[in-house]
């Protein structure tokens, strides 16, 4: 059994030395909000070699209801076997990665976390990063042998829109959103129907955790962004770049916060619940 292990990032150098091993697992997830088909489409065309794809709608969220957000979290049963259909195993060493910023890839790596599985990393600066090392990609689809990977579901690292709501009337949380300003703000809405933010919350757009080469910052610069004081829950549009921040948090060498996973596109199929705009 290996025993190096990582739980946070790898740079691609580092994949590429641990690439044949048996334990390793790389799961492409590249994905566009604009054009659904793009992420596998792109993967057809070349990728890091023994990826596997998984897409974002499809096999890294759940059946959308009308109380649910764009992206509810999977059934676990299902996503584990999904994860089991990849070859995961409970030692395998998954590796995530999207086109570079890890919006998507942090999504998986989460969902690896609330299963139960430790092993996981975001591959630091994506698909780009490993191209301009220089390492080669290729276009075979594997087929790798039926893991055994059990689930033991984290249930903690997440909230329900009423736990949320409870927190939020008491006083008892911060409350993290990963969009950009102008959706915070209400000022422009591309996706969901409402536009705003939920009141009280703090804008921390996500692209604040990467730096001017499209990896992520420093621990220490992070540090500054990041703090673990209080009960923090992180959001966003519907529970995919909230997981960029809590990646980020950890990162900075805090504990896991709690993940609202509906976030905003969940909060507002309830009229009652409060919106606000502006800062």
């Amino acid at each position: 059994m290996d025993t190096e292990c990582f739980t946070t990032l790898i740079q691609s150098t580092d994949l590429q030395r641990i690439l044949d091993r048996d334990s390793t697992m790389v799961i492409d997830v590249r994905f566009s909000l604009a054009d659904p088909a793009e992420g596998s489409a792109l993967y057809a065309t070349g990728h890091i070699p023994g990826a596997s794809y998984l897409h974002l709608d499809n096999d890294l969220s759940g059946d959308l209801t009308p109380s649910t957000g764009r992206h509810p979290l999977p059934d676990v049963d299902t996503f584990a076997d999904t994860l089991r259909r990849c070859g995961a195993g409970g030692q395998s060493q998954i590796i995530a990665y999207d086109q570079g910023s890890g919006a998507f890839a942090a999504r998986l790596w989460w969902l690896c976390k609330w299963l139960g599985h430790e092993q996981v990393a975001v591959l630091d600066g994506g698909l780009a990063a490993w191209q301009t090392e220089g390492f080669s990609i290729d276009q075979a689809v594997p087929a790798p042998p039926h893991g055994d990977l059990k689930p033991c579901l984290r249930d903690g690292l997440c909230v329900t829109a009423a736990e949320l709501k409870q927190a939020m009337e008491r006083d008892g949380v911060v409350l993290i959103d990963a969009r950009a300003p102008e959706r915070f703000r209400g000022e422009v809405e591309p996706i969901d129907r409402v536009a705003g933010h939920i009141p009280g919350a703090i804008n921390f757009p996500f692209t604040g955790n990467l730096g001017a080469s499209g990896t992520f910052l420093t621990p220490t610069r992070l540090a500054e962004r990041h703090t673990s004081e209080g009960d923090t829950v992180h959001m966003c549009g519907s529970g995919v770049t909230a997981c960029h921040n809590i990646l980020a948090t950890v990162l900075a060498g805090h504990a896991m916060p709690r993940l609202y996973a509906g976030s905003w596109s969940e909060w507002i199929t309830d009229p009652t619940r409060g919106v606000a705009t502006g800062d």
